[in-house]
């Protein structure tokens, strides 16, 4: 497990995996772009901790743990980390702008991971230096409980980091599955084709959300129906996976009107309080 751990932006997902990597014994920094979003990323951490351990899923010394864990924003923070995980918005032009900045400050020993669930991690070494050490780590949401991740392989990324990715997850108590770069991936192009047909039932009156997450979770014993699952996502996180596939693989993979028209009505699902269900 990497002694020293950076996680570029401090929201549900970086917090998520800060909490982790603590939880398994690294020092932690969470870099965010301001101080206002530094404490936001501080609060979310320190809670998601001590959550962990008010439900008895976490060991040790809480206290400890948490002086293992600061936010910063400057990316000098990164100097002395072992791996950096970025986990800005999944949007390209930004990640890949924010990768060549972590770049810059790393050690020459450090590993580089996006955690993107759709976009080209092959895309994304293009601009930096040593595409080699880099790697996609897609996590799910919620990272403390989810047992997978998902390696992404990128043209250039070496057997070596292959191999410490894989130990990395391991330390996590997470079960990796490797997947070469492809659009969407293993997970996501599976679980947005079944939430996108999902919502066209949804659109076409063939059934409510309830009765079609129902008929999943009964009848092939997924834990999450296809439409609750887009609502713990996010729905604009679900759309813009959605258009990226649409771009890359085709027709089959379009958004449905009903998803466009809940984004831009501002219904994000649990987040925003409303999505397929009311979260409210």
């Amino acid at each position: 497990m990497p002694a020293t751990v950076g996680v570029l932006g401090g929201g549900r997902m970086g917090a998520g995996i800060a909490h982790a990597f603590l939880l398994s014994g690294s020092k932690v920094t969470v870099v965010e772009r301001d101080d206002v979003a530094a404490r936001g990323a501080r609060e979310r951490v320190t809670a998601s901790v001590t959550a962990s351990f008010d439900r008895g899923a976490a060991l040790g010394d809480r206290g400890e743990i948490l002086t293992r864990f600061e936010a910063s924003t400057d990316y000098a923070a990164f100097a002395g980390c072992d791996l950096v995980v970025e986990a800005v918005p999944e949007d390209a032009k930004l990640k890949a702008t924010a990768l060549s900045a972590v770049a810059e400050h790393l050690s020459p020993r450090a590993y580089l991971a996006t955690n993107t669930s759709s976009l080209s991690v092959s895309r994304l070494a293009e601009a930096l230096p040593s595409p080699e050490a880099f790697v996609g780590l897609h996590f799910f949401n919620p990272v403390p409980a989810s047992t997978l991740i998902e390696v992404v392989v990128g043209e250039k990324t070496s057997e070596e980091t292959i191999a410490a990715a894989r130990r990395w997850v391991s330390a996590l108590g997470k079960t990796a599955v490797v997947v070469q770069d492809a659009p969407g991936f293993a997970s996501s192009r599976l679980g947005v084709a079944i939430a996108l047909e999902a919502m066209r039932m949804v659109e076409e009156g063939v059934a409510s959300a309830e009765d079609i997450d129902n008929a999943m979770v009964l009848g092939y014993k997924h834990p999450t129906g296809p439409l609750k699952t887009t609502d713990i996502v996010g729905l604009d996180v679900r759309l813009g996976i959605a258009e990226y596939l649409h771009s890359t693989l085709g027709d089959r993979f379009a958004p449905p009107q009903i998803l466009r028209d809940l984004v831009a009505a501002g219904d994000l699902g649990r987040k925003s309080g409303k999505g397929f269900y009311n979260w409210s």
